[in-house]
């Protein structure tokens, strides 16, 4: 005697998807520079300096913003870390129409997230 099994559905699939945006923005704007005089001041007569800082904050060698590119890689660091909205493009524009300005937004931020 053969056992026979009827099947009365099919097994379905679940798919669950989830959204989770946990990205911020910069804790300043790009021109915000007189925000921080410190950092201003140090961003506008030492740049190179205040880029050290920068790496070294960011936990990477003081030499650094030295090697060509590395600060744009630094500010996409920083924005991955910290989960900030925005792009390696927006970067780049940052970094290469008002370097000055991304280095001392850099250095702000970090100052913040210490």
């Amino acid at each position: 005697m053969a056992y026979q099994e009827t099947i009365v559905s099919q097994p379905q699939i679940t798919v669950t998807s989830y959204s989770v945006s946990n990205q911020t923005s910069w804790g300043t704007d790009l021109c915000d520079c007189c925000g921080d005089m410190e950092v201003c001041l140090c961003g506008t007569f030492c740049p190179c300096i205040l880029a050290c800082r920068v790496a070294e904050d960011f936990g990477e060698c003081c030499c650094l913003p030295y090697l060509p590119g590395t600060l744009l890689a630094l500010r996409t660091g920083i924005r991955e870390r910290y989960h900030i909205e925005g792009s390696i493009c927006c970067d780049w524009v940052a970094m290469a129409c008002v370097p000055l300005c991304g280095l001392c937004q850099m250095a702000r931020e970090l100052k913040t997230r210490r």
